[in-house]
């Protein structure tokens, strides 16, 4: 059982009767963006943030499938000595994400809500607090909660400080990992939950995303990867949404029977387990739907060579 110091200090337990549900603001009015935080690091040092060992941190959620996709990227690109780590508990209530014993209390900043860190960079936030989010221990402020900006500037940013695992993000093939996420990010990582809504939106969403599958599916009849010869961020984009599918949103087969009447889709999915980074980074505990059934993610996966 970890050991906190008697200074740790922790969220009371989620309470939806007293505190409400945690809903999104979805206001048309309201002129901010969702992701209002858009830092960038940069090596010139313009932006305001720098790449430097131990100057930032990363707040993520074991649940959230865009905190996996940063999670993954950081290992690949041999960051974990360089960016410190930390998860919020997997409970929402009204107020927000926050820390609890299960997974120890903020290491930086010692607040009990995530929504501390925001309040801390904008007074008086009233928008999203969402994970990932990256914070900067120089200003004591948020740098981005942009989930895209995070994950490229960590696989592209930190090379003279960290040997990486592999190139996820190589200039080469940059144009082509963007336009597959263009494709993707609609039909498939936010098209899977729009595909369980009742009505003609969500039939409309469930038909893309299947489409999408099988589009998938024949790509990957005579690839490894999505992209050139090694694992990329097409890659770490696709998978977390892969992972949670038929334990998440098709945990009821409501979708279709399952990712496995996607073979060659299903096999790499399964290529991908083995790689340690997304191995270690997925809890099934944290985002399965009670009694779902969970497929044999050990089972032997034949790919072609890369």
């Amino acid at each position: 059982m970890p050991r906190y110091s008697r200074f740790s200090r922790f969220a009371s337990p989620a309470n939806t009767s007293r505190y409400g549900e945690y809903r999104v603001p979805c206001d048309a009015d309201d002129p901010h963006p969702l992701f209002r935080f858009t830092g960038r690091i940069t090596d010139d040092g313009r932006s305001g943030f720098t790449p430097r060992v131990g100057r930032y941190h990363l707040y993520a959620g074991w649940p959230c499938p865009w905190s996996q996709r940063v999670a993954i990227t950081r290992i690949l690109a041999g960051l974990t000595d360089v960016v410190t780590l930390s998860y919020v508990d997997n409970e929402r209530d009204g107020r927000g994400w926050a820390f609890r014993q299960r997974y120890g209390p903020d290491p930086v900043n010692g607040f009990t809500l995530l929504r501390e860190v925001y309040e801390a960079t904008e007074e008086g936030f009233d928008g999203h607090v969402s994970v990932p989010v990256l914070w900067d221990r120089a200003t004591a402020s948020v740098v981005s909660n942009d989930v895209r900006t995070i994950e490229i500037d960590f696989a592209t940013r930190f090379r003279h400080l960290a040997d990486p695992v592999v190139d996820v993000y190589p200039e080469r093939h940059r144009a082509e990992i963007d336009e597959i996420d263009a494709w993707l990010g609609p039909a498939v990582n936010d098209g899977v939950y729009a595909a369980t809504r009742p009505g003609s939106a969500g039939a409309h969403a469930r038909d893309r995303l299947l489409a999408a599958f099988a589009e998938l599916d024949r790509r990957l009849a005579a690839r490894r990867y999505l992209v050139g010869s090694t694992l990329t961020e097409a890659d770490i984009r696709l998978w977390v949404t892969l992972v949670r599918y038929d334990v998440g949103p098709n945990a009821h087969r409501t979708l279709n029977p399952g990712l496995h009447t996607f073979p060659n889709l299903w096999s790499y999915a399964r290529d991908l387990y083995t790689v340690p980074a997304f191995r270690e980074t997925t809890d099934f505990a944290t985002f399965t739907v009670p009694g779902a059934t969970r497929p044999d993610w050990l089972a032997p996966a034949t790919r072609p060579p890369a």
